[in-house]
């Protein structure tokens, strides 16, 4: 007679991402092979993978090989990541290996600015964009769609490089930066978003939000709209949710989220979708195929009781099951961040006191005394946040503004280098 063969446990293969994603895949069940780059794999990664292959999983030449060598030996039941830079090879992996998963054509128009304008225009609410290949680029686009309108990279992230110009004289500035920026590398993501061209968009006036869902099999969970605070700088400087919107321009925005994930062809996974309502309606800024950064996911999860994370590895891995519907809000959740004088830090206070409130689900500072602050140019440069929960969301937001303000980091001179690393 034959032997009873113990089923094998269902493994899902993680690129890049946090130890925390990897630690919730266990606690779900899953066998995890993780792909990281050597210099962001920790201790606490090796004691939670079954094997871990460490490389620059941007590299296709190299990420290929690899994982369809992995799979013959691990049998990889799907794919999952929660970050940026991952987006595109999950995609290709979920190709190679016959996987579930999104297309690399609908990965790269989530990840390239210029190929997603490309592919909404000539549709209901499209956006005027071109890429500024030159000077005299920036100009024609001016005279042709007006002022202001937006400068930034076709390939970057964090609000890093976004610029708004606002007239003819400001066509010179704005040139200047481009040439500076491009190739710049030192910024946190060089090593992932090699900054080169720039896309120029006509400026949408109004309120941003963004919209959070899952999408399981083609059909898309919209679970949370949220409100942004902004910077001049475009950096967001909070977030807020269930966004404080009357119920027709909610569900508006939230129509012209899902519109556009079903026009790019999302098929599976979390999305995040950035949405201006302006006086014309809602129109997508850009949208990523990954939860929202920011700790967002935390927020929704505080809110609606839905843990985005748990869901890109449990529904990848086969051992989560979509919901028929959304959540309903069970609270309210927002986060404001910390701000201080760019130079050298010599004092943090506060934190303790902030962190032990009942309302308080996390408290980040992202500065040592001793480190460096830079002035505001993009989302890497602020200097912490505190998230907290209330019963409403106006409520979370008075919270989390008076909490902010109790955390003060004092600064002395020794100013950081610019943003770009110039």
């Amino acid at each position: 007679m034959g032997e009873n063969v113990p089923a094998r446990p269902r493994t899902v293969l993680v690129i890049g991402g946090r130890v925390e994603t990897v630690r919730k895949a266990r606690d779900l069940g899953l066998r995890v092979v993780n792909v990281q780059r050597p210099e962001e794999y920790r201790p606490e990664h090796a004691e939670l993978v079954e094997a871990a292959l460490l490389v620059d999983y941007t590299d296709w030449s190299v990420l290929g090989p690899l994982v369809t060598a992995a799979h013959q030996v691990y049998g990889f039941d799907g794919v999952a990541t929660i970050t940026e830079p991952g987006v595109e090879p999950a995609a290709r992996v979920a190709e190679a290996l016959g996987l579930a998963g999104n297309s690399p054509h609908c990965a790269r128009l989530m990840r390239d600015k210029a190929a997603m304008r490309a592919h909404l225009a000539g549709r209901p609410g499209a956006v005027a964009a071109a890429v500024a290949g030159d000077r005299a680029g920036l100009g024609a686009f001016g005279a042709r769609h007006g002022y202001p309108f937006i400068v930034k990279p076709v390939d970057a992230a964090a609000s890093f490089g976004v610029r708004r110009v606002d007239g003819p004289d400001a066509i010179d500035d704005a040139w200047a930066s481009i040439v500076r920026l491009r190739g710049s590398t030192g910024h946190p993501f060089a090593t992932y978003f090699p900054v080169g061209d720039f896309l120029m968009e006509e400026y949408l006036e109004g309120p941003e939000y963004s919209v959070e869902s899952f999408t399981f099999d083609g059909r898309h969970l919209l679970l949370a709209v949220t409100e942004k605070a902004t910077h001049t700088t475009f950096v967001e400087t909070g977030h807020a949710l269930p966004a404080r919107l009357a119920p027709a321009d909610d569900h508006a925005v939230r129509a012209c989220a899902e519109e556009f994930l079903d026009t790019v062809g999302l098929r599976e996974g979390a999305a995040h979708t950035e949405v201006k309502l302006t006086p014309g309606g809602p129109r997508v800024i850009e949208s990523h195929g990954r939860p929202g950064g920011d700790r967002i996911m935390e927020l929704v999860d505080a809110a609606y009781g839905f843990d985005i994370e748990s869901f890109t590895v449990g529904w990848a891995g086969g051992v989560l099951t979509a919901p028929e519907r959304a959540p309903s809000a069970r609270a309210a959740a927002a986060t404001r961040f910390l701000t201080c004088e760019p130079g050298r830090v010599t004092g943090v206070q506060g934190v303790d006191e902030v962190r032990a409130h009942e309302g308080v689900i996390g408290v980040d500072v992202a500065v040592p005394v001793g480190g460096a602050v830079r002035p505001l140019g993009a989302s890497w440069d602020r200097v912490g946040q505190v998230l907290v929960t209330a019963s409403d969301t106006t409520a979370a937001v008075t919270l989390a503004e008076r909490l902010a303000e109790k955390i003060t980091i004092t600064t002395g001179p020794d100013p950081a280098p610019d943003p770009d690393g110039t």
